[in-house]
């Protein structure tokens, strides 16, 4: 039996960890900056500590779910240092595939293994443990650890080598984005010039303009409900990696663009850590209105 350890327990690692937990049959101790965070694990069950270097010091496997690049550089390297050689590093956050790439030989000299597994699904998915996890790295490494991946996601796939999986993630996110500023701008829109918001849902949510953020984000909007699920500053992270590895390529994401300057506006009046579908907001002010 596999001892885990799980770094950071927020809005999805809560209960990403709470699944492995209930699902792996392993012994997993969890480990967040934020007291809460520990208290809330443990009172479904969980062991805590406040202290990651006892995750270091004793896991086999250690997960990442954390907001920042330098945070996941800074573990990581913390890890390599700490850990013991064969320690599988499992990095579920959005991280830049640049950060990953550079990590990923540090790791492997110290003997142990990085595998970017980011995921899709939000909260709603997290709890469910249906997220669809999107793996890169050595094919031996997704193989010692596919099993695990699947106690939080529904739908888990070996994208390729190191950083594999990052750009998966960062494609998806961009998709995410620009259908977030689509149905933002078209909801504000359709109310300035008169209809009802929620018939509107009710009339078009079933055709061709059906998506996961319509069904999920739309119902938030219309009870003016923006407290996080999915926080703005973390998608708005996404966007910036995705518009810096664009720019190595010497390619254009002009839509992307358009997504990364919403959110930026966002950022500038103060609501950056509000749901992605505050992102209406934008739209609001332009147009003068208010969806509900």
């Amino acid at each position: 039996m596999k001892k885990i350890g799980f770094m950071g327990m927020g809005i999805m690692g809560l209960p990403m960890a709470t699944n492995l937990m209930n699902k792996s049959g392993c012994d997993v101790i969890g480990f967040d900056v934020v007291e809460a965070a520990r208290e809330r694990f443990e009172a479904q069950g969980g062991k805590a500590t406040g202290n990651a270097d006892e995750i270091y010091a004793d896991c086999e496997v250690i997960f990442l779910c954390l907001p920042k690049n330098e945070l996941v550089d800074s573990t990581v390297r913390e890890i390599i240092k700490k850990a013991k050689p064969g320690t599988i590093i499992v990095d579920f956050s959005s991280t830049a595939p640049g950060v990953i790439r550079t990590l990923f030989p540090l790791a492997k000299e110290a003997g142990m293994e990085l595998l970017d597994s980011p995921v899709s699904g939000g909260e709603t998915g997290a709890i469910a443990g249906t997220l669809v996890v999107m793996s890169g790295g050595e094919k031996e490494t997704f193989d010692k650890v596919e099993d695990l991946l699947h106690c939080v996601g529904a739908t888990v796939t070996y994208m390729g080598g190191t950083g594999c999986g990052s750009v998966a993630k960062l494609a998806n996110n961009m998709i995410v984005g620009c259908n977030l500023v689509s149905v933002g701008e078209a909801y504000a829109f359709a109310a300035k010039a008169g209809l009802d918001p929620e018939v509107l849902y009710h009339a078009i949510k079933d055709g061709f303009a059906q998506s996961a953020v319509m069904d999920i984000k739309v119902p938030k909007i219309l009870s003016r409900d923006f407290t996080a699920s999915a926080r703005i500053a973390v998608h708005q992270k996404d966007m910036k990696n995705a518009m810096q590895l664009a720019n190595e390529m010497g390619v254009e994401i002009p839509m992307s663009a358009i997504v990364l300057d919403h959110m930026n506006q966002m950022e500038e009046m103060g609501l950056i850590n509000e749901d992605q579908c505050a992102l209406i907001k934008v739209f609001e002010k332009q147009m003068d209105i208010q969806v509900k």
